[in-house]
Parts: structure tokens; C-alpha cells; sequence
């Protein structure tokens, strides 16, 4: 009984705020510091890089992938966002730290290494949009695929008139023996993402402007919300943003992964 007297104010915030909102702030809180310096990291590299590649990759898209000691995965992603029926389109792979397989030769492929291992997603995918130049920027992870008419789909939303800033399609979630598990299809709620963990950048399309980073907190599997979440719901605060009820990605569901937990409500 006293128990449950005590966790009333917390439950009355999580009911006002949502519990993924009241974990955010208090891991800006906590991972401040961290931050910093984490910010200061990445300004470094982006520039340091940015040297190294001369002129700025550039296209109607350009699509980000981290990557981090997963060499068969990489090429994997790598491979399906080439295959992509856009090809007005850059791919620049952005190496957490610890040195970059051998990739297939492309005009529209850039790898780059971070000088040191950050172990933060965020500060890593920065870097890619920070390296390059487009219109609209994607998103894959080195352990996911995309469908061949993954950017078609986002496009034919994004680039008529009266079109939204931001898209995401479905995910077709599935395990590691290769069978799917289910799909994710939820239309977009700002209010409801506060209470849902339901937004994943592997679907995410979106038009290039100040909204467009990640966090820069160092997120360890047991820091809730992702800065995949992150990112739509604090984009979606000035920029319209649609879902796309169509799967067009292949999203690993690996227990030895970093994935997100969509249904793990447990820490609210």
C-alpha cells in the first residue's frame, strides 16, 4: 500500500508527460557532461574528414550508415542501399573507430573512419550528415536492408507539392534464422510517442535542415529512449511528419544486438 502511494506522483507524470519523455530528460541530465564532449569530438572529426574527402558528396539523397565491427552486415546494407531504385543518391559509411572492411566499388560510395571508437550512434551519424550535401537524408544501420523501392516510397510522399518534411514507411521486423516476426506500422502521434517507442530512423526520410541531428548522449542498451526516438519526435516539434503504412525494411530483431525494445515498457 505504501508503496503504491509512493509511486503516485510518478504515475500521474508518466500519465501527463510519458515515461519515454521523463527518462529523456533525465538522461539529459545525467549524460550532459558526456555530451560535451562528445560534441566537441565530432566537430573535430567532421572536419578533419571533410579535408580528407575535398569536395562534399552531394545528391538528391544522401544515405548515413554507422558502422561497428559488423564487416558481413555492412556489406549487406551497403549492397541493398546501392541496389536502390533512386540512384540520384550518395552512401557514406561512417566507421565507430575500428577500421573498414573491404566495400564494393561505387562512384556514389564513401567510407571514413572516426579516429577513435565513440560508442555513441548519434555522434557517428552526425558526422555522415555533417560530410555531406543533399536535399534529403536516410538512414540505415550496418544490420539492416532496405527494400529496393525503400527511397521511391519516401520520395513519391516527400517531393510532390504540399508535401510533408519527414516520412517513414513500416518495418518488417525478423529474426535471426531469416523469418519475420511481425510488422511495425504506427501512424504518427507526437503525443503518442511520448508514451510509445515506436519510431526507428531505419524507416526515416527527411528533409535536410537544423532539426536534422542526433543526440549526442552515450546511450548503453539500458538507456531508454533511443536517439532514434529521439530524433522523429524532436524533429516532428517544427516539421510535418508522415508514416508510410509499407515495409520496406528488413529490421533485424537480434538478442545479441543493439535493437530497439519497442514493447519494453517494463522501465515506465
Amino acid at each position: 500500500m505504501m508503496r503504491r502511494i509512493a509511486r503516485a506522483p510518478w504515475e500521474l507524470l508518466k500519465r501527463a508527460f510519458g515515461w519515454l519523455v521523463l527518462f529523456e530528460a533525465r538522461n539529459k541530465l545525467l549524460l550532459f557532461p558526456s555530451a560535451v564532449r562528445l560534441r566537441r569530438f565530432e566537430d573535430t572529426e567532421a572536419a578533419r574528414l571533410a579535408a580528407l574527402l575535398g569536395r562534399p558528396p552531394a545528391a538528391l539523397v544522401a544515405t548515413v550508415i554507422p558502422t561497428h565491427r559488423r564487416p558481413a552486415g555492412l556489406g549487406a546494407a551497403v549492397r541493398s542501399a546501392l541496389a536502390q531504385t533512386v540512384t540520384d543518391q550518395v552512401v557514406i559509411v561512417v566507421d565507430d573507430g575500428a577500421g573498414l572492411p573491404e566495400l564494393p566499388a561505387d562512384p556514389r560510395l564513401f567510407a571514413v573512419s572516426l579516429a577513435r571508437n565513440t560508442a555513441t550512434a548519434g555522434i557517428v551519424r552526425n558526422v555522415g550528415i555533417r560530410l555531406t550535401r543533399s536535399r534529403y537524408v536516410a538512414f540505415l544501420d550496418d544490420d539492416n536492408l532496405w527494400e529496393p523501392d525503400h527511397l521511391e516510397q519516401a520520395l513519391a510522399v516527400l517531393e510532390p507539392s504540399g508535401g510533408p518534411d519527414a516520412v517513414y514507411t513500416a518495418l518488417r521486423r525478423v529474426l535471426p534464422d531469416g523469418t519475420e516476426r511481425d510488422v511495425l506500422s504506427v501512424p504518427f502521434d507526437r503525443r503518442r510517442a511520448a508514451h510509445e517507442a515506436f519510431l526507428d530512423t531505419n524507416a526515416f526520410v527527411a528533409r535536410r535542415n537544423r532539426s536534422l541531428y542526433f543526440s549526442r548522449l552515450r546511450r548503453t542498451p539500458e538507456v531508454l529512449p533511443r536517439e532514434d526516438w529521439e530524433l522523429v519526435r524532436r524533429y516532428a516539434r517544427r516539421h510535418e511528419v508522415r508514416h508510410l503504412p509499407r515495409p520496406t525494411v528488413r529490421y533485424l530483431v537480434n538478442p545479441d544486438s543493439f535493437w530497439t525494445r519497442w514493447d519494453d515498457e517494463a522501465a515506465g
